[in-house]
């Protein structure tokens, strides 16, 4: 029966239950007794509740006060909870929550330092509710034994004015939402966040200040997306509104504590806090705030020793540490430090607690997001090729962007040895972003796989796809381009099901489209067959096959996008600019939000045939370290059938290096490759990890430390030659280059 608190400025409008006077009289009868209670007993806030018509649940009907005060108050609890205004109905006597030597305990949906004082509205016939005023005693002092008696008479006035209203035929229930006005009284804060807080002469203007900012902070939430957008919200809105010098936002997860992020000079508490136990962790602010989900305040240094005498001294005279929640569980703490001294007054606190629970909320859904779209991208990785097969006559590399919603795709890729000895490219699209659209994506892929691998032709292999994708009744569509290279003939067989051509870029720099029938999409029944096209391809051409994501435009504009930018991103230039020609395409696709679609890229290089085109490859297992020895030997071998053992020395370093690094660190397979180009010797290290390898000196900064426990191999690589990373299939390539000598 109760709804979302706010103000009901035609008194009756919010009470359909019963006739308009009746409503009227008793919203006067409630706001006159809150009115009456909040300046005769100097509290910050007076509640009426009333029981709904179940009598299992009391309602607010009336809130008066100053802010932020109001906003702190419970809307509505179950009559057997154990809350101050519940207890006093239940019981008929008055009840105090939160004066010293009482119980501490919750008085609303955000914990407030405030005591709650309640008294009951019955009498011996009828149980209507109870009134509660909410009081700082620290600042205004306790009720004494004459001030209860005082406020349980207001309570038993009111309780024979419900009984007049009763007996006249009115409803006391509360109405679908609280009646909400202010009672504003000359007091500012005692803890002013910085200067110019309200104007102190105008009664309700600091209060009002400090809402403002909550809702401030809201509003930002409200489009945040990321972790690190959270955190930048806290350290605009909080940092700078609570002149803290210091934040630390720590989350929970799988029983250890994360620090998502931080400002300010607190470099120690966040190498202590990242990755410690949030269960069996030793004393600290954060874990026990986060065990026990009451907010810490330090307001001197000495206070913060004398409940922990080995906190570090991190430059912060004060603290503040605040839970974080959401759907009624933590999910972190935020921590706010001052250089100085710092008194934390009653709206402070209530403040940056209401803060602290939006942070909680926001962090939950972004987290949440994170998660989902890490799920997402994932699926989507795992089903697109481990590593591309090539020829040393064709050199290929791919790129894929995930959608930016956090949706499954449906766009994949892949290169494939054919049996007659040339290479196969194929890529696709399954039209949606869901998980339907990534499985049948898997599933379209290994077909096609299979019908490359089995040798059928280009246009059969579209055909057979097609009655695939019909016998799985999909309602999905797909789009599909298959090309074949032959080497040996340079020549190319095109065959496309409602994709965008593939585009061609020759050594001339020149860009082609490879023109040929486009059928209609995989699922779409036709008359008509798909057929191929063959065009040839002489060696320094490079083959562009694209999904068309990769613009905004689609249709037969994509095919002109796509050009556009592959002419803005090519340039004449060896073998060993494709990775760097991928890179710069990639950089070119439009960002979030203009592009909502998942895009592949798949290129390929014609390097031509001869004795200056050669390659050879390896593969070392997982954790093999072994491999390391069969890697130099390997590089040694190469050399010396290719009349080049002046350059083992170096490449055998490199090798090392690397493939160390790989078998380290990406907890995968490790595949190496040794090319023999025109004028340089490439090395290629593949494996399963994403994250590119990261050079840091032997003389490391602190904030690198992190980051340079690995890596300073590459040290020693790039004073060898020139060396790169790039991604590939579900991970990367690390490739080193020597010019060959003249």
């Amino acid at each position: 029966m109760s709804g979302i608190a706010g103000q009901n400025t035609e008194g009756s409008s919010a009470r359909s239950a019963h006739p308009s006077a009746n409503a009227e009289a008793l919203d006067k009868l409630l706001v006159a007794a809150i009115r009456q209670a909040v300046v005769e007993f100097d509290a910050v806030a007076g509640i009426a509740y009333l029981l709904e018509d179940d009598g299992e649940w009391l309602s607010a009907a009336v809130i008066g006060g100053t802010p932020p005060a109001v906003f702190n108050m419970p809307e509505r609890m179950p009559l057997h909870g154990p809350r101050a205004s519940a207890l006093a109905c239940r019981t008929g006597r008055t009840t105090a929550i939160g004066e010293p030597g009482v119980r501490p305990d919750d008085v609303g949906p955000v914990r407030a330092p405030y005591a709650v004082v309640a008294v009951p509205l019955a009498d011996p016939d009828h149980r209507y509710g109870a009134l509660a005023v909410s009081r700082i005693p620290w600042r205004d002092g306790v009720l004494s034994e004459d001030q209860r008696k005082r406020l349980r008479e207001v309570g038993e006035n009111l309780t024979r004015e419900l009984a007049v209203l009763a007996a006249g035929g009115t409803a006391i229930r509360p109405g679908r939402q609280p009646l909400i006005f202010p009672v504003f009284k000359p007091r500012s804060p005692l803890t002013e966040p910085a200067t110019r807080w309200g104007l102190p002469d105008v009664p309700g203007s600091a209060g009002l200040s400090w809402i403002y900012q909550v809702l401030r902070l809201a509003d930002e939430l409200n489009s945040v997306v990321t972790p690190h957008g959270v955190v930048e919200a806290a350290r605009s809105r909080m940092m700078g509104t609570l002149g803290a010098q210091s934040l630390i936002v720590t989350v929970v997860a799988d029983g250890r504590l994360w620090v998502v992020g931080h400002s300010g000079p607190v470099s120690e508490a966040v190498r202590q806090l990242h990755g410690s136990s949030a269960v069996r962790n030793r004393a600290t602010p954060v874990a026990d705030v986060l065990r026990g989900s009451d907010p810490y305040f330090f307001p001197q240094r000495a206070d913060l020793l004398t409940a922990y005498p080995d906190a570090q001294n991190d430059g912060n005279q004060a603290w503040a540490h605040l839970p974080m929640r959401a759907s009624g569980h933590p999910v972190g703490v935020c921590s706010l430090g001052w250089a100085e001294h710092r008194r934390f007054g009653a709206e402070a606190q209530a403040v940056m607690m209401m803060m602290a629970d939006s942070l909680g909320q926001a962090l939950e859904r972004a987290l949440l997001s994170e998660g989902e779209h890490a799920l997402a991208e994932s699926l989507q990785r795992r089903l697109l090729p481990r590593a591309l097969s090539d020829l040393p006559e064709v050199v290929t590399t791919a790129r894929y962007l995930p959608a930016p919603s956090g949706n499954s795709g449906g766009d994949w890729y892949d290169v494939v040895a054919l049996p007659s000895g040339g290479i196969g490219l194929v890529i696709g699209d399954v039209e949606g972003h869901s998980i339907e659209s990534s499985v049948v994506m898997g599933q379209m892929r290994s077909a096609v796989l299979a019908y490359v691998s089995e040798g059928h032709r280009p246009e059969a292999v579209l055909t057979r796809a097609g009655t695939m994708l019909t016998q799985l009744e999909s309602e999905l569509l797909a789009t599909c381009c298959v090309v074949y290279l032959d080497p040996a003939d340079e020549t190319a067989e095109v065959a496309l099901a409602g994709h965008p051509a593939p585009l061609i870029r020759g050594p001339d720099g020149t860009i082609e489209t490879l023109d040929t029938l486009i059928g209609v999409p995989l699922g779409v029944p036709s008359p008509v067959p798909y057929q191929a096209f063959e065009a040839t391809l002489s060696a320094g051409t490079v083959l562009f096959l694209y999904t068309d994501g990769l613009s905004k435009a689609h249709g037969p504009d994509a095919v002109t996008s796509a050009g556009r930018m592959l002419a803005s991103a090519g340039r004449k230039g060896a073998e060993h600019c494709l990775e760097d020609l991928a890179d710069r395409l990639t950089s070119m696709v439009p960002s979030p939000p203009e592009r909502r679609d998942d895009v592949a890229l798949l290129l390929a290089l014609c390097a031509g045939t001869g004795p200056q085109h050669r390659a050879n490859r390896m593969e070392i297992q997982r954790h093999d370290l072994h491999g390391v020895k069969a890697a130099r030997e390997f590089v040694r071998d190469c050399l010396r059938s290719w009349h080049l053992e002046a350059m083992t020395d170096d490449l055998e370093l490199m090798a090392s290096e690397v493939v160390t690094n790989a078998l380290t660190h990406a907890d995968s397979y490790v595949e190496l490759r040794l090319r023999l180009q025109p004028d340089r010797i490439r090395l290629e290290v593949r494996d399963s990890d994403v994250t590119p390898p990261l050079p840091s000196s032997l003389s490391a900064r602190e904030e690198e430390n992190a980051q340079a426990e690995h890596g300073r191999g590459l040290i020693i690589v790039d004073a060898l030659g020139e060396w790169g990373s790039s991604p590939s299939g579900r991970g990367k390539v690390v490739w080193c280059e020597i010019a060959l000598p003249r």
